[in-house]
């Protein structure tokens, strides 16, 4: 990262993450964690539908294809969206970690421009966790896992409980997710971001 912020540089006391015994095992899809999230979910029209995987560790992996819904400048994918497919990624490693945590913040390197068409290639990993912080890093890469890097993130996610999504919810969608009966998609509901 090109001069990332001191509020991502994890605390002398922090502790490397552990992978949570009852984590998706590697190469296991993760799916949406909500159906309308914007990152993830099926019923978005326009979203990113991005699949992530978890890998070996506290790591995942992740696609989307940049489609024209997605553009900002002609033919490109919108920054902001390439910002969204790294806040998406990053917030799935909190299912290995099993923890509702939040994006607290994230900070963004474009390296190159990624056209309409293209898949993104996203690799997210937890480097460190201090208290509720969980400290993240993720590459988004063009033409392959291998391929070129188009954009780099780094992030501090915040653990918090079910109250805050419900305190700050629209309460129809909050009911509805939580009379889900499936307890697994139920409590991914709620896994991510603010």
């Amino acid at each position: 990262m090109s001069g990332s912020s001191a509020a991502l540089k994890p605390p002398a006391d922090a502790v490397p993450p552990v992978r949570h015994p009852d984590a998706p095992a590697p190469g296991e899809l993760l799916g949406a964690h909500y159906g309308q999230c914007f990152g993830c979910g099926g019923e978005q029209a326009h979203g990113l539908h991005l699949a992530a995987r978890a890998a070996e560790g506290v790591r995942v992996t992740a696609e989307f294809t940049v489609r024209p819904a997605h553009q900002g400048a002609p033919g490109l994918a919108h920054g902001g969206v390439l910002a969204t497919a790294l806040d998406e990624t990053l917030g799935s490693l909190n299912w290995l970690l099993r923890t509702i945590a939040v994006t607290g913040r994230l900070e963004t390197d474009f390296a190159r421009p990624v056209p309409v068409d293209t898949v993104l290639y996203l690799e997210a990993e937890v480097t460190a966790v201090a208290g509720r912080k969980i400290y993240s890093t993720a590459t988004g890469r063009i033409g392959g896992p291998d391929g070129p890097v188009a954009v780099r993130a780094e992030a501090l996610f915040i653990e918090v409980k079910v109250d805050h999504f419900i305190d700050n919810g629209r309460p129809e969608e909050i009911q509805a997710a939580m009379s889900d009966p499936d307890q697994v998609r139920r409590a991914r509901a709620f896994e991510v971001n603010p």
